[in-house]
């Protein structure tokens, strides 16, 4: 491992101490500080030959102070003490330039975190160039073994470490290190105007978690294979049913809909359903900072807050805003532990794992009843309106007949409004923990499906 790697955390401890403690020296009324290291390794592969084997190192940090109710932010990624010194003058000066923010400043004393989880989210394993490189060609020469496959976009297996450190002149001082273990592949069916192309990818904590890389190729081969021979379908009004790859979207689309800012700022559609059922009663969604292992696990928030699980939809009720400091002081109310902070700015707002919980019936169970409808395995373009919940999307999947899905449909458009999708919402009991943000199988009533 080079030198510009591999600080303990005592080291960078002694890095944002030193800063809070310039800045406080220099006039500072207070200050946070935050430095970030990391690692990663790639390997791809494409058409039996290796591509390209990426290992990049980075280091950064990020100074805030605040002047009465302004603030100002630096980052930087030399870490020599004259680039320190520098900055400290620099930062110092611009705060007391900066236009008054009447809710900016430090999180509440009393919500930092004193003691925190340990969480499991760093593993020692450091694979070889030599190991991903071989973990990559596994998965795309199962891929190709899959008939009707025929040709590849490539494959690719990484690793990563990182480190993160925070320090507040409140007295806060708290990091934690990750990693990162991740196999995918992309493959090409069919031929001409007939082509079609599909994914699987795994990513997970550590390396023992690692779904094997040629079930993943295998896997994406197959769905490749059954993308082909894709039809278009009339404009009609159907049951649609999003596969866990894309119904994590509706989940998402209710995070962005309840924070903090767009309430503020009141640019939610449901800016005045705190409270009230948003979905079916049947419906929970949590978000859980101290999943062990847990891809968006952290111990604590960006601001150094003591996070916790939050259920944000109870039997179906909104119960909470999606809050860090700013946007709780800008409301009302008290942070919920959600800050987000990077080194070149303030902490924003971030869900952390944050998923619908899984249904009673089985997807199979939940399709069994459906004349005609759709099954969405993809979904193209933004198409929402976080201010009057518009939802319209380009799709792609198949389509239900009777109870079984039958063959590709593609070129389709689906559209509604999240609050209707929200309430006419049921899902299926294969949830599974495969990304920041999970849902289980979705199916959602009355939506417009419209052909090409």
């Amino acid at each position: 491992m080079s030198a510009s790697y591999g600080r303990d955390q005592k080291d960078m401890e002694a890095i944002v101490g030193g800063l809070i403690d310039k800045a406080t020296k220099a006039g500072a009324e207070a200050a946070d500080a935050i430095v970030v290291e990391g690692l990663s390794v790639g390997a791809s592969f494409r058409l039996g030959k290796l591509e390209d084997v990426e290992r990049s190192e980075g280091q950064d940090l990020g100074l805030r102070v605040f002047m009465g109710k302004q603030q100002a932010i630096v980052s930087s990624n030399d870490f020599s003490d004259r680039a320190l010194d520098e900055l400290v003058e620099r930062v110092v000066a611009m705060a007391k330039m900066a236009p008054e923010d009447p809710h900016c400043g430090l999180a509440p004393k009393e919500r930092l975190a004193k003691q925190w989880p340990e969480l499991d989210l760093a593993d020692n394993t450091e694979p070889s160039s030599e190991d991903l490189t071989a973990r990559a060609a596994e998965c795309e020469a199962a891929a190709l073994e899959v008939e009707g496959v025929t040709n590849s976009n490539g494959a690719g297996a990484s690793w990563g470490r990182g480190r993160i450190v925070l320090a507040t002149s409140d007295g806060f001082l708290g990091g934690y290190e990750s990693s990162s273990h991740s196999v995918s592949c992309s493959v090409v069916a069919g031929t001409g105007l007939g082509m079609e192309t599909d994914y699987d990818f795994a990513s997970v904590r550590h390396l023992e978690d690692l779904t094997d890389a040629a079930t993943i190729g295998r896997q994406a081969g197959e769905r490749t294979v059954k993308r082909l021979n894709a039809r278009q379908m009339e404009t009609q009004s159907v049951p649609v049913v999003f596969d866990p790859r894309v119904s994590r979207g509706i989940v998402g689309h209710l995070a962005g809909a309840i924070t903090g800012p767009s309430i503020a700022r009141g640019t939610s559609f449901l800016k005045d359903q705190m409270g009230k059922a948003v979905f079916a009663d049947h419906i929970q969604i949590i978000d859980d900072p101290h999943i062990r292992r847990g891809l968006a696990s952290k111990p604590f928030d960006g601001e150094g807050v003591a996070n916790k699980k939050h259920t944000l939809i109870k039997d179906g009720v909104l119960t909470t805003w999606i809050m860090h400091s700013a946007s709780a002081h800008q409301l009302g109310l008290e942070t919920t532990g959600h800050a987000a902070r990077g080194t070149g700015g303030p902490p924003g707002v971030s869900t952390t794992n944050l998923y619908m919980a899984a249904g009673e019936l089985s997807p199979a169970e939940l399709i069994k009843d459906i004349k005609a409808g759709l099954y969405v395995v993809d979904l193209i373009g933004q198409g929402v309106n976080g201010v009057t919940g518009d939802y319209s999307r380009g799709a792609s999947g198949f389509w239900i007949e009777d109870g079984e899905i039958c063959y590709a449909v593609n070129e389709i458009t689906i559209a509604s409004n999240l609050k209707e999708m929200f309430k006419n919402l049921t899902p299926a009991n294969d949830l599974e923990f495969l990304y920041g943000t999970n849902a289980p199988t979705l199916r959602i009533e009355g939506m417009t499906v419209a052909g090409g």
